[in-house]
């Protein structure tokens, strides 16, 4: 299976995650990554069926997670693309405060060594999502459905309720005009529009 032909599914990420943590625990590493983005919401919640790629951050062993990453791809005929950290672009300067982040889970699990895998919050992959906004409309964009569902879990009915989740991230410079008209129509002035 490529990511970009037939996107990765909860069992695959999990699959993929297991085999990096044999690997880490094969050589008595410890590795850490943060997960953002489709494949956080697919881990959090049932209703996203499917990720194209995993957005991750890795700080430490950078070069053993690119090679154990490589070797995942390749035993899984997949790219070398299915784990990048593309996102770190948009990375809140809050991303190491305790509550961006919370473990996902071990793998192996209750061991010294492997794979621990950490998502962002709910309320951080909401703020994240509005900042990242693809242009095309609020009706054609994964984006925007993935704003209306971690909009719905939050509570969020009104845009001055999502400006202020985004504004616990982000400094208003870092929130485009883009976005604040992305989150009018999708929330506009009365709740979260009907689609």
């Amino acid at each position: 299976m490529k990511p970009g032909a037939t996107p990765f599914d909860r069992a695959t990420l999990e699959l993929a995650f297991g085999r990096l943590g044999a690997l880490a625990a094969a050589e008595g590493k410890l590795i850490e990554i943060s997960i953002y983005g489709g494949s956080a919401l697919l881990l959090t919640f049932d209703q996203r069926a499917a990720t194209r790629d995993v957005d991750a951050v890795f700080d430490k062993d950078r070069e053993f997670v690119r090679r154990a990453a490589a070797r995942v791809a390749e035993e899984f005929g997949w790219t070398g693309h299915w784990i990048n950290d593309g996102v770190k672009g948009f990375l809140s300067a809050r991303d190491v405060q305790p509550d961006a982040k919370s473990l996902f889970r071990s793998y192996p699990p209750n061991s010294s060594a492997g794979l621990r895998v950490f998502l962002a919050s709910p309320s951080y992959l909401f703020a994240m999502k509005c900042l990242a906004m693809r242009v095309g409309g609020t009706e054609t964009s994964q984006d925007i459905s993935d704003i209306r569902l971690l909009g719905g879990a939050l509570g969020i009915s009104t845009f001055d309720e999502a400006i202020a989740v985004v504004s616990q991230y982000y400094p208003a410079g870092r929130i485009s005009p883009k976005t604040q008209f992305g989150l009018q129509e999708i929330f506009g002035s009365g709740g979260v529009k009907e689609q």
